[in-house]
């Protein structure tokens, strides 16, 4: 659990340093570098441990899947109360092909 909570810290720093300057397209772009690999330090930060901690009792692709998994999600709920962007039924048709790769990847061996 402690991975994913981790994980689940690190993609909302994530979300923030890759697409919350799109709300403030005034910012020169030089700044908004700058601002954003500050956020993406405390992205680090969160991320390195979760997966030093996760492998092991993760692979390293199910890491990775449990954390495309996490991104989307928070990208989802970020998308919709920051940028007030909404999320369409063929969104959730792909995320649901995206949930069924996890079940391949988790449960077929």
């Amino acid at each position: 659990m402690k991975t994913i909570i981790l994980l689940t810290i690190s993609n909302i720093f994530m979300t923030f340093a890759w697409y919350g300057h799109l709300k403030h397209r005034d910012i020169k772009l030089v700044y908004v570098i700058l601002i954003s690999w500050f956020i993406a330090f405390f992205e680090y930060c969160f991320q390195v441990p979760a997966n030093r901690i996760g492998y092991g009792e993760f692979s390293a692709v199910q890491l990775k899947t449990i954390q495309e998994v996490i991104s989307l999600t928070v990208f989802c709920i970020f998308a919709a109360l920051y940028l007030k962007e909404s999320i369409r039924w063929n969104h959730m048709v792909g995320f649901g092909f995206i949930v069924l790769a996890v079940f391949f990847i988790f449960k077929v061996k």
